[in-house]
């Protein structure tokens, strides 16, 4: 990794910008293409209904702190992401205090640092549905870049190759391009691969989380790189989407120009809680949360 500082739109950078999102020759690239090559396999529509059933907070599988949860993650490495081989908790934290150095609302600064919570599934998944905890485990219903179920996967997915191994694309009620919606039927409407970033907009809903809708949009929208980079589904979107949109790219640099593979310092995360634990207290109105 270049070890020079650069500055992209205002956001400090460890390597260079050209760098980030490399899905030809990383050094984890097998473990990425594998990644992708699973995911794509697997998240059908049927498949995500079944993770949303799963899933509901209807009846909650544990109760517990953010605090809490965090622990739960503290070894948990993300194996679609080519850009970093820390645990997913520091990435959280170098997304947050990116955010808050720029002086952004505490809100965003919240959003930063729970966006990537939802991988905690792993305590109640397995390999059968991609929610392994380990980082050579099975993980494409954890995290990884989403696109919309039960429509034409677009071209500009990463790596498009893996398209056509989804069985919902030689289903004639699902490959076109609007699939099973309406135009301008909203974002709020359809139904995305199933991941970390539904299962966190339905926990914030759930623990009644007062962030502004735009908040919401970061957490749920943040992976779906089709959408807010690769100019995908703008035949779904309304007023209100197309409104929220700058501020999910506004939020997508923090969240991938921030991350940083270097050693962290000693008691990193330890020395900046006392910070974060006053705004997750401000926008949760109880400490014990239901996940």
């Amino acid at each position: 990794m270049s070890t020079v500082n650069e500055t992209f739109n205002g956001v400090e950078v460890a390597k260079k910008v050209e760098e980030f999102r490399n899905y030809v020759d990383s050094d984890r690239h097998d473990i990425v293409t594998n990644h992708y090559r699973l995911m794509r396999s697997n998240q059908t529509l049927e498949f995500v209904d079944k993770m949303l059933a799963k899933y509901s907070f209807k009846e909650p599988r544990q109760k517990m702190t953010i605090r809490e949860a965090f622990t739960k993650l503290e070894t948990y490495v993300d194996s679609s992401d080519p850009d970093v081989g820390l645990p997913n908790l520091v990435h959280m934290l170098q997304t947050a205090e990116g955010i808050r150095k720029l002086g952004h609302p505490e809100w965003m600064q919240l959003v930063g640092l729970i966006h990537d919570m939802g991988k905690i599934m792993f305590l109640w998944g397995d390999d059968s549905i991609g929610q392994n905890g380990t980082a050579l485990g099975a993980q494409w219903a954890l995290g990884g870049d989403t696109w919309v179920a039960g429509c034409r996967i677009p071209d500009c997915t990463v790596m498009p190759e893996f398209n056509k191994l989804n069985p919902d694309m030689a289903n004639d009620k699902y490959n076109t391009e609007l699939g099973i919606y309406q135009p301008n039927c909203g974002l709020e409407n359809v139904k995305f691969a199933y991941g970390h970033d539904e299962y966190m907009y339905q926990f914030m809903k759930a623990n009644n989380c007062t962030v502004p809708p735009e908040g919401y949009a970061m957490i749920r929208y943040h992976s779906c790189y089709p959408w807010h980079t690769g100019g995908a589904y703008r035949n779904f979107m309304t007023q209100a989407d197309h409104d929220l949109l700058p501020w999910v790219l506004e939020f997508n640099k923090f969240d991938l120009y921030t991350k940083d593979d270097r050693p962290v310092e000693e008691n990193y995360a330890a020395n900046l809680w006392p910070y974060y634990e006053g705004l997750i207290a401000k926008f949760f109105p109880q400490a014990e949360l239901n996940w």
